[in-house]
C-alpha cells in the first residue's frame, strides 16, 4: 500500500489538474456561447445559398461549365478544417478519419489544411499537404474563407485538381457535432430536384449562363467554406467543454478515492502506534 505521503502528493497533483480542467471548461463555455450564436444565425443564409444554387442548376438544361464537370486532373483537393489545439476529445481525430476512411486514393489527395491538428495528423499519415492556413482558425472571417476559396478554385480552373471536397465538423447542438465530408466541385444536383424541376419552366439566364455561373458558384463555394469555418469553431468549443467536464468529474472521483485511501492509511498508522504504545507499557509493567 502507498504511504500517506505518496497519497497526499498524488491527491495534490490531481487537485491542481482539476483546477486547470475547470478553468478550461469555463473558457470553452464562454467561447461556445459566442460561436453557437454566430453559427445558428448564419446557418439559414448558407442553407438558402445551397438551395438556391441547387434549384438554379436543377432548372437549367444543357449547361456546359467547368465547375459542373470534373477536371482533366485526377488529383483531389480536400479542405480539412480542424483545431489548432487539442484537449477536445475525439473532435480532431473524427475529422481526420473522414479522409483516411473515405475510400479516396491517398496518393491522389492534396490536403488544404485549416487547423494544425489535422495538418500534423495527416502529414504523419503520409498525405500531401499543399497548403496550410491554420492561423485562420483563431478568428475566421468571410475574407479568410474567400481567400482560401480563390486559391482552391484557381487550382481547379488551371486543371491542377479535378475534384474538391470539404471535411469539417457540422455543429448540431452543444453536445453533438457531426463529422462531414462534402463534395463541392464539380457541383452535383439531386436527381429528385431535377425530376421536380422538369414540370416547371426552365431557368433563364441574363446575359449568359456561363457568365452567371462564373459569379454564383464561387460565391456558393465561399459561403460553404465560411459556414463550415464558423460551425467548426462552435463544434471545437463544444467538444472541448464536454472533454473538460468529463476530466473534471474523473478528477473528482479520483480525489474522493484517494481521500478514502489516505484516511484508511492514517487510521492504520494510528492503530499501529497505539498497539506499539500498549505493547511497550505491558513490557515495562
Amino acid at each position: 500500500m502507498a504511504s500517506m505521503k505518496d497519497i497526499k502528493q498524488r491527491k495534490s497533483s490531481i487537485q491542481s489538474t482539476q483546477q486547470i480542467t475547470k478553468a478550461m471548461k469555463l473558457v470553452s463555455t464562454v467561447k461556445l456561447q459566442k460561436a453557437r450564436t454566430r453559427a445558428e444565425n448564419a446557418n439559414p443564409f448558407f442553407q438558402h445559398v445551397y438551395n438556391t444554387v441547387s434549384t438554379i442548376l436543377a432548372k437549367s438544361e444543357n449547361i456546359s461549365h467547368p465547375f459542373l464537370k470534373s477536371g482533366d486532373s485526377d488529383r483531389i483537393a480536400v479542405v480539412v478544417i480542424t483545431s489548432n489545439r487539442g484537449l477536445a476529445g475525439g473532435y480532431n481525430s473524427n475529422v481526420v478519419k473522414l479522409i483516411t476512411e473515405s475510400g479516396l486514393p491517398k496518393d491522389k489527395i492534396d490536403i488544404y489544411a485549416i487547423g494544425g491538428k489535422g495538418r500534423d495528423s495527416l502529414d504523419h499519415k503520409g498525405y500531401t499537404i499543399v497548403s496550410d492556413d491554420s492561423p485562420v482558425m483563431e478568428a475566421p472571417t468571410y475574407d479568410d474563407a474567400k481567400e482560401i476559396c480563390d486559391k482552391v478554385l484557381d487550382s481547379f480552373a488551371k486543371g491542377e485538381i479535378g475534384e474538391i471536397y470539404l471535411a469539417y465538423a457540422h455543429f448540431k447542438n452543444t453536445v453533438v457535432n457531426v463529422p462531414t465530408l462534402m463534395k463541392l466541385l464539380p457541383v452535383e444536383v439531386d436527381e429528385e430536384d431535377v425530376q421536380e424541376s422538369k414540370v416547371e419552366a426552365p431557368m433563364g439566364f441574363e446575359p449568359t449562363d456561363e457568365e452567371v455561373l462564373d459569379v454564383v458558384i464561387p460565391k456558393y463555394v465561399t459561403s460553404l467554406f465560411y459556414g463550415a469555418l464558423i460551425e467548426a469553431v462552435a463544434s471545437e468549443n463544444g467538444a472541448r467543454m464536454q472533454a473538460m467536464d468529463s476530466a473534471t468529474s474523473n478528477a473528482e472521483e479520483m480525489i474522493s478515492d484517494l481521500s478514502l485511501k489516505y484516511n484508511r492509511a492514517r487510521q492504520g498508522a494510528i492503530t499501529q502506534e497505539l498497539t506499539e504504545i500498549i505493547a511497550g507499557a505491558q513490557a515495562i509493567s
